[in-house]
């Protein structure tokens, strides 16, 4: 008899799963795209014939119904418009398909003059834009920094900002803004990337997310540069960015550290897990400086949530302080912002 009932559970179960796979399989809108991209399609021909050619899609789910579909602009490689549409629902982005459409062609040939403004002031100084964020920017650059290089590679890097904001103009974005980035990868990281179909648009290859996790699995500097009424400052400064576990290694270690050194005059010190910026030392790129919160006594649950004292350190690669530790009081507005001093 259990032998009986275990076999007619195994069928059971058999069929269940039998029948989420057709379902899931359906073409549904649920993890297919085929609707959605024939859908897309017919709108793209009925609407812009001749102008917009399918070139990929993903499936939205499970976040949401529907798919993104991308077109090329048949006289435009670098533009790249994407449709998120659900065919079930006769809708994209539960809007009227014909007006997002339009609007996705229009904003897809702003970003794309956006793009070649950036990647000509990229190119006339020497830096190839390799990457760009999913926005389309940050852009990504190729230099190797090291203590005899990062000074002045970061001028040069600003050079190329500077041409880049003198370009886009002082009423755009840019133009208006405090400050920009510039995501900097070594060589060695850069010539193994995947380079993406020569058919795809500039700006779809550029802003691949699995091309994005290629450059940033690995440790890299993002590249920081005031911006004044047009003028930048081309100096720069540089922080090192972590995949996570070095991250957490990198934190652990100066907290440690900064815990050890304060308890001689706080013995229940209570370090905050919290990791701060830590930017470059100028010239160097195996000294870095950067803040550690700390709370004399434990808070609740024997945290440290709202911490009102720091520690300023200055660390070797690994997280191991070097020099003296400076403490900062009164870091915080009451239980909100911190105001931490500039370094």
């Amino acid at each position: 008899m259990a032998g009986s009932r275990r076999r007619q559970w195994r069928a059971a179960l058999t069929g269940v799963l039998a029948g989420s796979l057709a379902l899931l399989g359906a073409g549904c809108g649920v993890v297919s795209t085929e609707d959605d991209r024939r859908a897309a399609e017919e709108l793209a021909e009925k609407h812009f014939p001749g102008q917009l050619r399918a070139v990929g899609a993903r499936t939205l789910f499970p976040g949401s119904g529907g798919s993104e579909v991308s077109f090329a602009v048949t006289d435009d490689r670098d533009a790249v418009v994407r449709l998120r549409i659900d065919a079930d629902a006769g809708t994209c982005d539960r809007k009227d398909c014909a007006g997002v459409l339009a609007e996705a062609k229009e904003r897809a040939r702003v970003q794309a003059e956006d793009f070649r403004t950036l990647r000509s002031a990229f190119d006339a100084c020497g830096y190839e834009v390799v990457a760009l964020g999913p926005t389309g920017t940050p852009p990504y650059v190729v230099a190797e920094f090291t203590n005899a290089t990062v000074a002045r590679k970061l001028r040069e890097i600003g050079d190329c900002v500077q041409r880049w904001v003198t370009a886009s103009g002082a009423d755009s974005p840019l133009g208006k803004a405090k400050a920009t980035y510039v995501n900097v990868v070594s060589p060695s990281v850069a010539d193994r990337r995947d380079r993406g179909r020569d058919s795809w648009p500039t700006v779809m290859r550029l802003t691949r997310s699995d091309l994005l996790a290629s450059l940033t699995e690995h440790a890299y500097f993002s590249a920081s540069y005031e911006i004044g009424a047009g003028r930048v400052d081309t100096t720069g400064s540089a922080r090192i960015v972590r995949p996570f576990r070095e991250r957490q290694k990198f934190g652990d270690t100066v907290q440690n550290a900064v815990k050890e050194h304060l308890r001689a005059t706080h013995p229940r010190v209570v370090v905050s897990d919290y990791q701060w910026i830590w930017r470059l030392e100028p010239g160097r790129v195996d000294r870095q400086t950067g803040y550690v919160l700390f709370c004399p006594e434990p808070q609740a649950r024997g945290r440290c949530v709202n911490a009102d004292d720091a520690a300023l350190v200055t660390t070797d690669e690994h997280g191991n302080p070097v020099g003296k530790i400076r403490l900062v009081h009164d870091v915080r507005e009451g239980t909100g912002m911190l105001r931490l001093p500039p370094y």
